[in-house]
């Protein structure tokens, strides 16, 4: 879990799960790498929010995946929505693929600062594929990605889509209120 799929040269994706300790049995944290912030960087300038269509066509697709599962289907958060967006904004922004940004914030800080009371949280993250069925098929063929989207503990999602040159960027943010 954690490495990088390739599906295509340009296509990326990444898993980062962080539980509270009664998930740990779920699975094992993946280690990050902390990225130093560049000299000189720009101002962020979010762009607009992809269609609604593909946020709800992911979670569409999630809740499928979940259901074939024996999960609960996962309810869509604005809090999250907003993290995750604001997370595919900042990686297109800041030209990075990974879950801590190169200030050093993590999934956990983020969701938090969008207003997310969590107990437990998760993310995945890719780059390049050109839709949300395409996106969905390289999350559920990695071991790490599948466990986060069919952890049944999970309760809500947020999605964020970045579409641009490089793009589109794509974030998952899942997790369980306190």
């Amino acid at each position: 879990s954690g490495s990088p799929v390739r599906s295509g040269q340009a296509s990326r994706v990444r898993s980062y799960a962080v539980f509270s300790a009664w998930l740990e049995s779920v699975g094992t944290p993946r280690p990050v790498r902390r990225a130093v912030s560049p000299a000189g960087r720009r101002p962020i300038r979010p762009r607009p929010p992809a269609p609604s269509g593909t946020v709800q066509q992911v979670v569409a697709l999630v809740n499928q995946e979940r259901a074939k599962a024996g999960c609960s289907p996962l309810t869509e958060d604005p809090r999250l929505d907003r993290a995750a967006r604001a997370h595919s904004d900042d990686m297109a922004a800041r030209h990075f693929f990974d879950h801590v940004n190169p200030d050093g914030t993590d999934p956990g800080q983020r969701i938090t600062a969008a207003g997310y009371r969590w107990s437990a949280y998760g993310e995945n993250i890719a780059m390049g594929q050109r839709t949300p069925a395409s996106v969905m098929d390289s999350w559920m063929n990695s071991s790490g990605h599948r466990a986060n989207i069919l952890n049944c503990s999970f309760k809500n999602i947020g999605v964020g889509v970045h579409n641009g040159t490089g793009g589109p960027w794509w974030t998952q943010d899942f997790g369980t209120k306190m």
